[in-house]
């Protein structure tokens, strides 16, 4: 287990954390609602391509220790979205070394800066990634609420994928398998891709699934949420990465398809068990995630997948399917 330390007086500023993979969602903004907390309590993560200085750290704010707020530094809508710099200075030496973020539309979080904060790593040995595993390191995520709404983790985790299947679409159709997966990245393939005869068919595979027959296949597969290691797929089948809590559902959970509702259980007809989940709308995909992972792709020097990120980039969020 690492902690967090003051660079300027060495100050102790975090419980002991274990450090995870950025989960896909860090960084998103979803609607006006309050958020839960991205981290789990007693872990971080960096962000490996962060749009300030390297080494950018995120941890729970409950993992935080030895530090007090800058009140004027806490500009937002209804609370911190982070804008004015550090918020949270050292209580020993008042130096500014992290970012509290506490907005609507925001995760709960604190960044560390890392000019102003350092690692002391602990002692332990690092654990390779154990697929087998899996299951036992994640729960499955349901796409659906119980409140209806779709959940902002798989807008973004299926805003992350999508970016991989477009890109190794070479521009042409892609079919999806039917499921969860086809009304929610099937429908933003269709929107983005040109219709026609499907050159190759997304479908999930990873620990525990078969390997696809079809060579052209676009395998779904988890990212590892300890270590953000990508399952490697085998028989030279391109691998499409995705969020290993989603991964889960779409391997293991109910064939349902999560269609909005429409109408009525018919008369006389009696259920003694839950409705299944239904969303109230549409399902979009995050935008800002799909722009952000396509534009850092090996592929995106292709003239047609930029003029797709350029396009979508001018519509934003008035068009489908975000």
């Amino acid at each position: 287990m690492d902690v967090f330390v003051c660079a300027g007086c060495e100050a102790v500023l975090s419980a002991p954390v274990a450090r995870v993979a950025l989960p896909v969602h860090a960084r998103q903004r979803w609607g006006h609602s309050l958020m839960p907390v991205l981290m789990e309590s007693g872990t971080y993560a960096v962000d490996p391509e962060p749009g300030g200085p390297a080494g950018a750290a995120v941890l729970a704010p409950g993992d935080l220790r030895g530090t007090v707020l800058l009140p004027e530094r806490c500009d937002g809508c209804c609370g911190s979205a982070g804008g004015d710099g550090p918020n949270l200075a050292c209580a020993r030496c008042g130096l500014p070394v992290a970012t509290r973020v506490d907005d609507c539309g925001y995760w709960q979080e604190v960044w560390c800066d890392p000019g102003a904060t350092r690692v002391v790593p602990g002692a332990d040995a690092e654990v390779p990634s154990r697929w087998a595993e899996l299951a036992e390191e994640c729960a499955p995520l349901p796409p659906v609420a119980p409140e209806g709404w779709w959940d902002p983790r798989w807008a973004a985790a299926v805003g992350a994928a999508l970016a991989g299947v477009v890109a190794l679409s070479g521009g042409r159709p892609v079919a999806v398998e039917p499921g969860p997966l086809a009304v929610t990245l099937g429908r933003a393939v269709d929107a983005l891709l040109p219709p026609g005869p499907p050159g190759r068919t997304v479908v999930p595979a990873g620990p525990g699934l078969p390997v696809p027959e079809d060579p052209r296949a676009l395998a779904l597969v988890p990212v590892h949420p300890r270590t953000g290691e990508v399952w490697p797929c085998p028989g030279g089948v391109d691998g499409v990465p995705l969020d290993a809590a989603v991964w889960l559902h779409v391997a293991q959970g109910p064939d349902e398809l999560p269609h909005p509702a429409a109408g009525r259980v018919p008369a006389g007809v009696h259920r003694d068990e839950p409705l299944p989940l239904r969303p109230l709308t549409l399902f979009r995909a995050d935008l800002d995630v799909f722009l952000r992972t396509l534009s850092r792709l090996p592929a995106f020097r292709e003239p047609w997948l930029r003029r797709i990120h350029e396009e979508v980039r001018g519509r934003g969020y008035a068009g489908a399917p975000f």
